[in-house]
């Protein structure tokens, strides 16, 4: 073998030693989510629960939401049965969550934004009873919750048609394997793929524009919903060092620490990475002559800014160029009473 060849061999492989040290450590201050024993569980059924994983687990005050499968009549489900239509299992997703942060009320308006609440066959592309939806409550209470929900969305004339949705009391839970659990994180493509085809996205962007989005002011709506780009250096974060996060300013999604904010002399705040990939989209755009790539945030659909490789070598080359309009800022001292407490270890 030449010497160059070997010495590139060398580079490439420290490179790569560099890359997963750097990530293994970043994941490693990532501490696993602790429930304390007085947080309460919803379940939901919402057709396919890869899709409803994620914007339950987006939001402040739930801790997380298991995919699994629901019904009273069989001791054991798993995914090949329940698929095949031959059990009477619903999937479900098991939502756990502090009550004092977001309430069961909060959470049914979340749920009833991903769905085709007046389908009776099931949800987009998957038409069987186990990808019917249902509310299941576990006490009076949150039966009354639940039908009064329904019962307003009915009210509202907001579908010409019946909505279908069951309200049936909890039956037992049981979780799905493991390969499920967090699909929206684990495989990313094939999930946003999947939403996209199924015609689940579509659905959602035609029918449940957030109603946060009523509330914008007018460059807030100019950028986040009609692409446009707020001036350099006269826009309010982008020479902002305070420590903190940068929220969506839709809907309160986590998307930017102060930690990976650095000055990219472009005057838009810059970021060398999101907080969580899993809650940042990209699409290309080439509504100029060069191509460029759109950041987007995943669960308000919110225009963000775009992405670059041109940022700073130490920090990984990225460049995410993100309009302050987009964006709220939480300082760190406020995390905790705002409910991001669980982005605290950023600054750790």
């Amino acid at each position: 073998m030449k010497p160059k060849i070997i010495i590139g061999s060398i580079l490439v492989l420290v490179t790569f030693w560099i890359m997963f040290s750097i990530n293994t450590l970043f994941s490693a201050t990532e501490k696993e989510q602790v429930i304390p024993h007085n947080a309460k569980t919803a379940l939901f059924a919402g057709g396919c629960f890869w899709c409803m994983e994620g914007i339950f687990e987006a939001q402040d005050g739930v801790y997380e939401a298991v995919s699994g499968y629901a019904w009273d009549t069989q001791e054991t489900a798993n995914y090949d049965d329940v698929s095949s239509g031959t059990t009477k299992h619903r999937e479900v997703v098991q939502v756990s969550y502090d009550p004092e942060k977001i309430s069961y009320e909060a959470l049914l308006e979340l749920y009833w934004t991903q769905i085709d609440p007046t389908d009776p066959d099931g949800q987009f592309a998957d038409k069987w009873y186990q990808y019917t939806t249902a509310i299941y409550y576990q006490n009076d209470e949150e039966k009354k919750i639940a039908e009064t929900s329904k019962q307003n969305l009915q009210d509202s004339k907001k579908f010409e048609k019946k909505i279908a949705t069951l309200i049936l009391p909890t039956p037992e839970f049981y979780k799905a394997e493991e390969y499920h659990q967090d699909y929206y994180k684990k495989s990313s493509f094939r999930y946003n793929q999947y939403k996209k085809w199924s015609g689940r996205a579509d659905f959602i962007e035609k029918n449940w524009k957030h109603p946060m989005i009523s509330q914008l002011t007018p460059l807030q709506y100019q950028v986040t919903q009609m692409w446009g780009t707020e001036a350099p250096f006269n826009n309010e974060y982008w020479d902002h060092k305070a420590d903190g996060i940068y929220v969506d300013v839709i809907d309160g999604t986590a998307l930017f620490s102060s930690t990976d904010k650095f000055d990219s002399g472009t005057g838009w705040p810059s970021f060398s990475r999101p907080i969580d990939d899993n809650f940042i989209g990209e699409e290309n755009d080439t509504k100029l002559a060069m191509p460029r790539t759109e950041v987007k945030s995943k669960n308000s659909d919110a225009h963000l800014g775009h992405v670059f490789n041109d940022g700073p070598e130490e920090l990984g080359w990225m460049r995410y160029c993100i309009n302050s309009a987009a964006l709220k800022f939480i300082p760190k001292d406020k995390m905790q009473e705002l409910w991001y407490e669980k982005y605290l270890f950023l600054f750790e």
